[in-house]
């Protein structure tokens, strides 16, 4: 049996959604509120078990794991949930998929019983570590990455929280990017009004550097890479902004501005979550520049979706029982032939090109 918990949210829906289609196991729903949302679901998932959890509560987590080889974790905000399921799942010999992660998690120690645990199992962190490194499979060695991902989406409070605390709650030089195979602080700039090829809208692009990003830079022998997270919205652009000092002063009231400024930005709009990521190196002794192109209908569907294929790739034997990020499963590759068939990835591809050369392509069709 697989337990989802947070299984009615975005994210644990889709979970749910994805897990349901490959049919290899019966599903077990949880949250704080199951029977309202089971009164609505019960056509979507007949045959699902709908039990009452509460992840601060470990005797409530070990009855709702009872039985249970897989736990699939979509509870947020995530940075004060992971370990405590972690803990939980470990010691009952129960696999974990976690679609969020939570500061000092790598310090944990206990028994290890072949039980796997995958954090930081969604969107971003997530695939957006898993995809270079898939891609980087087509060559013989990499040199140059650049990566935007980002679009028009609306935050939940708890996904708005888990992302101001993913920013700031970690110490990292601002601005950063990879130069010269090491970490340069200050090497980027924040721009606006920005057209990239398959954004529906200018954006606003927002350098970031974090332990994933450096993972991917070490591990694909990166000599330079630079990421961005693409805002849409002149709200959301105009919040992130400004509200370094506000999240210190007054978190919650950070969290809501965030939130809210989404909400306004995507009111009447149909929302999206793009990558768009090139790589240069070399394949065969030649010069080889590819650009991976993946559309997603939201960030919070796709990290539902991004952990319940990780899930499936677990039982499946497809990847080894470890416990790490998501990114850096020894097999990137085991998870983009399911993710491609889910409903809400509209589009994934790889073009022999360059970022700018789409532009240029998409420029003279229209």
């Amino acid at each position: 049996m697989i337990g989802i918990i947070g299984g009615y949210g975005k994210a644990g829906l889709q979970a749910a959604r994805v897990l349901k289609a490959w049919g290899n196991r019966p599903l077990r729903i949880g949250g704080r509120n199951p029977e309202k949302h089971r009164q609505t679901l019960i056509n979507q998932f007949p045959e699902a078990e709908w039990i009452e959890v509460d992840i601060e509560n470990d005797d409530s987590l070990k009855k709702f794991i009872t039985g249970c080889e897989l736990i699939i974790n979509c509870v947020g905000p995530s940075h004060k949930t992971t370990a405590r399921v972690m803990k939980i799942c470990l010691s009952n010999n129960c696999h974990l998929v976690d679609a969020g992660e939570e500061k000092g998690i790598e310090e944990i120690s206990l028994p290890f019983h072949g039980s796997a645990v995958l954090h930081s199992a969604g969107a971003l962190p997530g695939l957006s570590g898993i995809l270079p490194r898939w891609l980087a499979g087509s060559f013989d060695n990499v040199t140059d990455l650049t990566a935007y991902s980002g679009g028009l989406d609306q935050f939940t409070l708890s996904g708005a929280e888990d992302y101001l605390f993913g920013v700031f709650d970690k110490p990292k030089p601002p601005l950063s990017a990879w130069k010269d195979g090491a970490c340069r602080p200050f090497a980027l700039k924040r721009e606006t009004c920005v057209a990239l090829p398959f954004f529906r809208d200018e954006v606003t692009l927002h350098p970031y550097f974090d332990t994933e990003t450096e993972f991917v830079a070490r591990q694909l022998s990166l000599i330079n890479g630079q990421w961005y997270m693409g805002t849409a919205g002149e709200r959301m652009s105009a919040a992130l902004e400004g509200i370094s000092g506000q999240f210190y002063a007054d978190t919650k009231g950070a969290i809501k501005r965030l939130c809210s400024a989404s909400q306004l930005d995507a009111a009447g709009r149909q929302t999206y979550f793009n990558y768009l990521i090139q790589l240069e190196g070399i394949k065969q002794g030649n010069p080889l520049t590819r650009t991976l192109v993946l559309q997603a209908t939201g960030a919070c569907e796709l990290t539902g979706a991004v952990a319940a294929v990780a899930g499936i790739a677990l039982l499946s034997k497809e990847l080894s029982f470890d416990i790490c990020p998501v990114s850096a499963i020894s097999n990137p590759g085991a998870l983009i032939p399911r993710l491609s068939e889910t409903e809400i990835i509209s589009q994934l591809d790889v073009f022999d090109c360059s970022i700018s050369e789409l532009s240029q392509e998409i420029e003279g069709e229209i």
